[in-house]
């Protein structure tokens, strides 16, 4: 199930943005107790096709921050990744999370909704481990939301021969877990050269907080030109067609 809410774009000379929340659980992960850490219990599970995990509550609580070790099938991580919420958008994607007693057990520990925060990879993108936290229903999280800017290709400023500086990828926010947005659409189509879009222009949820606001600068204005990529001069003589390379 998946619900939207659709800001209203605000008049009055400001550039107001319109931003759709899509909110979603799209699979119930899979997972069993692990009792150790350490480097080479790590591999040895992801040698069994498991991914080590870890699961808290971001908020202190009276009993401390409630870190559960856990391990995760990788083909249903892979599976995830790939047909249903790509990076970035899996850390801002909730998900219901299942705790048995062992792989393939009936025996259910513990369940409740999480919520990716961070996603260690290898130098190939092979992935090393998750670090996830509770996200039920209620609960009050910090989360960075990718942004995305629609239009680009029609705005004056970048028709006249202007970019798009994309200043702010994703926006941290606090809010209740059920309003977690996988993603901020920002409408760029209407601006021009020089035209900014700051973070007090997005309308959100009113329960979404900015966890670190920087009002001066900008989630993303366009510039009259594209800065020039420096590249070092080859050192490599040119030949002359009456040089021959030595074999």
């Amino acid at each position: 199930m998946s619900r939207w809410w659709n800001a209203v774009v605000v008049g009055g000379g400001e550039i107001k943005q319109a931003i759709s929340f899509r909110l979603s659980s799209y699979h119930t992960l899979q997972a069993i107790p692990r009792e150790y850490t350490g480097s080479r219990l790590a591999a040895k599970d992801r040698a069994q096709g498991r991914i080590p995990a870890v699961v808290f509550t971001q908020n202190q609580t009276e009993h401390g921050k409630e870190t559960r070790l856990l391990t995760i099938e990788k083909k249903q991580i892979n599976s995830i990744l790939k047909s249903s919420v790509q990076l970035p958008y899996f850390c801002s994607t909730t998900f219901k999370l299942q705790i048995r007693a062992g792989s393939g057990s009936s025996n259910l520990l513990h369940s409740g909704t999480v919520l990716p925060i961070k996603v260690h990879r290898d130098s190939e993108g092979n992935i090393l481990n998750l670090v996830l936290v509770w996200a039920n229903e209620g609960t009050e999280v910090r989360v960075d939301i990718p942004v995305e800017f629609k239009g680009e290709e029609v705005a004056p400023g970048v028709k006249k021969g202007g970019y798009l500086h994309k200043v702010r990828p994703s926006l941290r926010y606090e809010c209740p877990a059920e309003l977690i947005p996988p993603k901020i659409e920002v409408d760029v189509s209407k601006l021009d050269i020089g035209d900014r879009v700051y973070e007090k222009d997005l309308e959100v949820h009113p329960s979404m907080k900015l966890v670190s606001v920087n009002e001066r600068k900008p989630v993303c204005k366009v510039r009259g030109t594209k800065p020039e990529v420096w590249e070092p001069k080859s050192k490599t003589k040119k030949l002359n067609e009456s040089e021959t390379v030595a074999a």
